[in-house]
């Protein structure tokens, strides 16, 4: 019997192949799947990991096997995938790991119109009837089954993008992308042919050993070679996107790394201007510069938990236009509410291109404080250690503490932190943000002395 609780975890179905699944098993996830969306038709897509194609053909027969037709788009992004979703209007499963080294492989399973599905809209109840089926034998097939098509909308896919920002006009740019052997080699050419963008192509063969270096731009190590082209080759900018392209990294001409709250931000900003007055979501990790911006560009900013599912819960429950998260993954109402990191790259090529200025001036207004990033402390008692870091910042006077996610303490108009347990390992993460670097690495110095004891 396959151990399913280390293998579907809270939003997705993710583990080592074949020690933890195998093709067998998606079959099986592919009935499953059918079954509990009740759907007619499903799309599937996959990256370029050498398991993919295996995992998502057998996922396929299992799904026509319960009665659906199924469209496989073949290689793509995960943003790809949630195109395919919405604009067919089908439930879709995205076979990736993202990140992760190459013996990992998963599903991302959306419904109809890329809504996302996780541990309390449908996977345990996904899970539940794997690991039935996985006891007592596959179900019988239907008296239909479904049928098996392939359709290729990458060209569609790309005219979406474009079509939501007007980049025509702007001055001609050199950028530097990273794809790092991942699915940004395979939309990044079709998205960008004809614009004035001059593209300096890094890591684009797909290849899902990952040659070069992991595919997982939160590491610094891994936008090293990023980092040093844009300085050989005076490119305007650098761009790194992850193993499923789902996210988007940002470097500035000096080779610098913008923040992702910066980015937020200046998107946000992009979109309200499209969009007046409305509503922007932000993570309780992202830097005060989020919100402020919103409220100065006249929208109004939500703060929310860390997670794509608490993101898109309140964007469709706000109607929000926006939402970015301090990991790079930004949200868009006019995607279905779904994360897209080459939608997020446009918008900012967009920026940049429409002044005169360098990156590192025009995202200045947008990245205001000094930031910590996140600081991870392997513990042996989460629970007991972030009590008494509660204790210590409760008993003094002018500060501001809530556990919307964590504990977040706030000294109001100086810094703030944030310190959560880790859903997956032993570890207790903290962020602070400060008006000024000393102050930053002041505040951060206390919070760990508890931390760690």
């Amino acid at each position: 019997m396959p151990d399913l609780s280390q293998l579907v975890k809270a939003y997705d179905v993710r583990g080592v192949v074949p020690d933890q699944w195998d093709e067998a098993l998606a079959e099986l996830f592919g009935a499953a799947f059918v079954q509990v969306t009740d759907a007619a038709a499903i799309v599937v897509g996959h990256d370029m990991r050498p398991s993919s194609p295996g995992l998502s053909r057998a996922f396929a027969r299992g799904a026509a096997a319960r009665g659906a037709d199924v469209t496989e788009i073949g290689l793509c992004s995960t943003d790809q995938l949630y195109y395919a979703s919405g604009s067919l209007d089908m439930p879709g499963a995205m076979f990736t790991a993202s990140h992760n080294p190459a013996r990992y492989n998963g599903i991302k399973m959306c419904r109809a119109g890329a809504a996302p599905v996780g541990r309390d809209t449908g996977l345990a109840d996904i899970r539940a009837l794997v690991e039935r089926w996985a006891e007592t034998g596959a179900p019988e097939p239907v008296e239909k089954p479904g049928n098996i098509a392939q359709r290729d909308v990458l060209a569609d896919y790309a005219a979406h993008l474009r079509s939501l920002v007007d980049l025509a006009a702007i001055r001609p740019l050199r950028a530097v992308v990273d794809a790092g052997n991942g699915m940004g080699g395979h939309t990044v050419p079709t998205v960008l042919a004809g614009l004035p963008v001059e593209l300096d192509a890094l890591y684009f063969e797909l290849d899902g050993t990952f040659p070069n270096h992991e595919a997982d731009p939160m590491n610094p190590a891994n936008i090293a070679d990023l980092q040093a082209r844009v300085r050989e080759t005076g490119a305007d900018i650098g761009i790194a996107f992850d193993g499923d392209a789902d996210r988007c990294f940002v470097v500035d001409e000096r080779g610098e790394p913008v923040s992702p709250s910066a980015i937020t931000a200046l998107v946000a900003a992009r979109e309200l201007a499209k969009h007046p007055g409305g509503t922007v979501i932000h993570n309780c990790i992202t830097s005060w510069s989020v919100p402020e911006v919103v409220k100065e560009a006249g929208g109004t900013p939500v703060r929310t938990r860390v997670g794509h599912s608490f993101i898109k819960a309140e964007m469709a429950r706000t109607g929000a236009i926006f939402g970015g998260e301090h990991s790079a993954h930004y949200y868009f109402r006019d995607f279905w509410n779904a994360d897209t990191g080459m939608l997020a790259a446009l918008h900012v090529l967009a920026a940049l291109g429409g002044q005169e200025g360098t990156l590192s001036e025009l995202v200045a207004q947008y990245d205001r404080y000094t930031a910590s990033g996140e600081i991870n402390s392997t513990v042996d008692d989460q629970a007991g250690r972030a009590a008494a870091v509660k204790e210590v910042y409760a008993a003094r006077e002018g500060l501001e503490l809530d556990e919307l996610d964590g504990l977040t303490v706030t000294a109001p108009g100086e810094w703030w932190f944030n310190l959560r347990p880790s859903n997956t390992e032993p570890l207790l993460r903290l962020n602070v943000e400060a008006r000024d670097a000393a102050t930053a690495a002041r505040v951060r110095d206390e919070v760990l002395a508890v931390v760690r004891g």
